[in-house]
Parts: structure tokens; sequence; C-alpha cells
């Protein structure tokens, strides 16, 4: 058993190796300069109130470029989001902006349903669909427009910097984003290329979009944004790791609501990529440490050999590609807890989301389940 475990220990040591050199590659890529930027469209899917929204939505108005619209999509006139459109609306007239009003979503993804409604609303071929929790600076639509210039490019997906909320478990969840998550980005970029995006911020031509099948193909997805961008990929059009970071702000949550997230997350990403999930076994070095060393006290310095290494990929990914702050006293626990849930992912094919019940299939389609009884 310990010589089973010195074999995988060393292979996530190698990874953790990989994603240094896969960092400093993607830093090395110079970002182009906007020659002629055209107009863009920001789809903004909203449902309920996120901490910071108001702030959030702000950002996107604040835009430093010369043509831009913005459409938000609603399922109903009472959803808690839509004075905080409003008002935004009124204070950026210059910007032109719609609210849509969308009803109950007939698929199963309700937010491919309101980027469906917006996208047959918006004005322009370029479009950037973006989360409700996502924060920018006002060069985000210039650095999409400048990577646009290239005619093949098809996808762009930005990386992201989590902000964690004041919570224990916030800050345990936005420590995993800025390390592992961004980290199995960079490697998968630098062994095969983008063949996938991953929200909360993607940008895409409307003909590629349509191309692939439009968002009716998208529909029965979890994982949408995995899938727009490897059937984009699989299409032969361009799809790229955005060198523009976004801030993706996780708010404060419980350890019941952390669990239910993170369980739809790793259940989710098993039926996307099930190889590939469980290969996250190599992204795990100090887990594996620890149980090498469980097994056999005699192996305790390939501890600090690999902690060594797991702070070094650690900053390389988290300050260096994200400019993220890392809570190093966390991080151990952090590497512990992800383990954890990515146990637990091999098991249960039922997803908690806003409240209601999915059942997961294979492929990585999933259906609302009806409510029990009295509710």
């Amino acid at each position: 058993m310990t010589y089973v475990l010195l074999v995988l220990l060393a292979g996530a040591v190698v990874y953790s190796l990989l994603s240094i050199v896969a960092a400093l590659r993607y830093l090395s890529v110079r970002p182009p300069a906007l020659n002629s930027p055209e107009p863009i469209s920001i789809l903004k899917p909203l449902a309920g109130l996120d901490l910071g929204l108001e702030s959030n939505l702000r950002s996107f108005f604040e835009q430093d470029y010369p043509a831009f619209e913005i459409l938000f999509a609603v399922r109903g006139k009472d959803d808690p989001a839509v004075p905080i459109v409003e008002n935004l609306r009124r204070e950026h007239q210059r910007v032109p902006s719609r609210l849509l009003v969308t009803g109950e979503s007939p698929y199963p993804n309700a937010k491919v349903y309101s980027l469906e409604q917006m996208l047959a609303a918006a004005a322009n071929d370029l479009v950037v669909m973006s989360d409700s929790d996502i924060r920018v600076t006002p060069g985000l639509l210039r650095a999409v427009a400048a990577e646009f210039q290239d005619a093949g490019l098809g996808v762009a997906t930005c990386p992201y910097r989590a902000v964690a909320g004041p919570s224990f478990w916030s800050r345990l969840e936005a420590i995993g984003m800025n390390t592992d998550f961004t980290a199995g980005i960079l490697v998968a970029r630098m062994l095969e290329g983008m063949k996938f995006a991953v929200g909360p911020t993607i940008a895409a031509r409307r003909r590629v979009l349509q191309a692939i099948g439009g968002f009716d193909r998208l529909k029965d997805y979890l994982a949408e944004d995995f899938v727009m961008g490897k059937f984009a990929a699989d299409a032969g059009h361009g799809v790229i790791l955005s060198s523009y970071v976004i801030e993706h702000h996780i708010g404060s949550t419980d350890l019941r609501n952390t669990a239910a997230h993170r369980l739809r997350w790793t259940r989710s990403t098993r039926r996307s990529r099930p190889l590939g999930y469980v290969g996250q076994l190599f992204t795990m070095p100090l887990p594996l440490a620890l149980l090498v060393c469980a097994v056999n006290q005699a192996w305790w310095p390939v501890l600090l050999l690999t902690l060594g290494v797991r702070l070094l990929a650690a900053y390389t990914v988290s300050a260096r590609v994200l400019h993220a702050k890392i809570n190093w006293l966390l991080l151990p626990i952090e590497d512990v807890n992800a383990f954890c849930f990515w146990l637990a992912g091999f098991f249960g094919n039922t997803i908690v989301w806003r409240g209601r019940r999915y059942r997961l299939y294979s492929d990585g389609r999933f259906e609302l389940l009806p409510s029990p009884a009295g509710e």
C-alpha cells in the first residue's frame, strides 16, 4: 500500500510542477493590442440578490469602451434584483440597456433559457455572457475585443479570481478556486489546448453559438459552459483562455450551503469529464502525502517535500496569475476538504440548485425532480 501511494504521490508532485510551468507559459503570452473596437452585447442572467450585486453590475456599466449594450434577464418582475437594475439603468442612461422578463424556464437549465432570450434581443455578433456575482475593471471589453480580432476565435473563457465572503467556508472555497481549479485549467491548456470553456464569464461569437446548435443544444446540461466550449472546439472554432482575469465574488455561506454547492460541482464534473474526474486525484499532493505518512510514518520527509512543492505551485497560480492573496494556514485545510468532497462526488446522482432538486445523468444532462407532496 505504501508503494502504491508513493507512486500516486509522485504523479501528484509532477502535476504540481506542471502547473507551475503552465502558469509561467500563460503569463508569457502578451495580450494583443486593440486596433478596431467592434460593438459588444453583455448578457446578464439574474436570479435574486447576490452579495454586492449593485457593485458587481455597476462595474459593467462603467466599461471604458465606445460601443456596448447590456441586457439583463429575470424570471419575474418580483425578482429582488429588478430595483437594482432599474436604478443602475437610470444612473447610466448613456449605456443602452434592457431588462427582459422571461417567465419560468421550460429548460432544465434556467440560466441557458435566460441567455437564449437575451441573445435573441442582442444587437451584436460579439457577446459577453457573465454571471451576476462577477465584478470587473473598466478594461474588460477592450481586452475581449482585442482577442476577438483573431477571425478564427469563437469562444474565450475568462480566468477568475475568487473573492471570499466573511465566513470560514467561503474562504476555504476561494482558496480552492484560486489554486486547484485554475491550475487544472492551465495544465489542460498547456497539454492539449482549450477544448472547453468555464464560467462565470465567457465571450463568444453569435454565429459560432448558432453553428454549434445554439442554446437549445445546451439546455439539458448542468455544465453548459464546459460543453459550450467543447462543442465549439469540436466544430473547429478557436477556444482560448482569455488574458483578462475577472473577480468572482462568491459571498458568504455556511457548511450546509457549501456542501450542496461543492457536491453539485463535483458530481457535475464527474459526468462531464469522467476520466478527468478520476485523474483529479493527481491534483491533490498534500492529502496523498498525509496518507503515505499515515500508512508508514518512516516516510515523513515526503510530507515536507510535498508541502514545499504545493506551496510554490499555489503561489505561482494564485499570486502570479490571478493576483490573489493566499491564507497559507487555511491552504492545507482546504486541500483535505477538497479531497473529501472529491470522494463524495463519486456517490449520488442528485443535486440541489437554487432550492430545486435535479437528477444528473451519465452524459452530463440533468432534469428537474418533482417536489415532494406538500411543498
